[in-house]
């Protein structure tokens, strides 16, 4: 008799456990963002900002622009090009994942900005290929 009352509560607890995980009730923002399906690690939202907005941003700014990467400069840097201007990038072997891009690409590249003097680089670990 036991053994049937600890197998059925082990049953119970497997089906009302994720139904307990999901939200129930509370505020629910229709305007908020999104999220995508988190791969592994931490995922932070991140604002998309334009060439000439990341210039005027701080030393060490975590930066997500789009648009394409026009030409190779030296081994792994580049020039990318939005609507706004152009800035220098570096974008290491591992940051591509693969991924072939083109000079009329659109790509997302999210990294670290790195500020000397009036000259902006951004030093890129996660290059995306958008569709279209």
């Amino acid at each position: 008799m036991m053994k049937k009352h600890a197998t059925a509560m082990a049953i119970l607890a497997l089906f009302t456990l994720p139904s307990l995980a999901a939200q129930s009730g509370g505020f629910v923002d229709p305007n908020a963002p999104q999220t995508e399906a988190q791969q592994s690690g931490f995922k932070e939202p991140h604002n998309v900002v334009t060439v000439k907005e990341a210039k005027a941003m701080k030393d060490d700014s975590w930066v997500t622009v789009r648009g394409h990467i026009e030409k190779r400069l030296s081994d792994d840097n580049y020039l990318f090009r939005d609507k706004t201007g152009t800035l220098s990038v570096e974008i290491d072997d591992a940051a591509w994942k693969g991924q072939s891009v083109a000079p009329g690409d659109n790509v997302e590249l999210q990294g670290e900005l790195d500020k000397a003097f009036n000259d902006a680089q951004l030093e890129v670990k996660q290059v995306r290929k958008l569709k279209g």
